[in-house]
């Protein structure tokens, strides 16, 4: 029996993440909010259907066969997909409630994850490492 360890190109990645980015800069800018919409259906179409517009572009700019580039762990992306649309949610309707801090600290929240993920450290990876080693102290305490 084989598993198969699905991967994304780390530049289809990255287009996502600066994509995110530059969509909650743009509401910080304008003032409108509706531009979250855009980052929070890709990556809600992402989840639902495994196909997020963003990076389906982005892959049409690709030089190189998909895996010639740097993999990124599909799992992985998706646990941290979860948690930008999440957070894209949050300060979605956060800002159309009239609640601009909360909107405000959501979309930080996004966006900073985004923008260290870019860098270099991805905080999505470190929860989802951290809980991984959580949910086995729980089940022993709990049997």
């Amino acid at each position: 029996m084989t598993t198969e360890f699905r991967t994304i190109p780390q530049p289809l990645v990255k287009t996502n993440q600066w994509f995110i980015v530059i969509s909650v800069i743009s509401t910080w800018l304008t003032g409108v909010e509706w531009i979250l919409i855009l980052p929070l259906l890709a990556g809600i179409s992402g989840l639902v259907f495994e196909y997020n517009p963003v990076m389906r572009i982005a892959s049409t700019f690709l030089r190189k066969q998909p895996s010639d580039y740097i993999p990124e762990d599909w799992e992985q992306q998706q646990f941290n997909q979860k948690i930008a649309v999440g957070c894209l949610t949050g300060g979605l309707i956060s800002y159309a409630s009239g609640l601009t801090v909360l909107g405000h600290i959501f979309t930080v929240m996004v966006a900073l994850a985004a923008f260290i993920a870019i860098l270099g450290f991805c905080i999505g990876c470190f929860i989802r490492f951290q809980w991984s080693k959580y949910k086995p102290k729980k089940h022993a305490a709990n049997s």
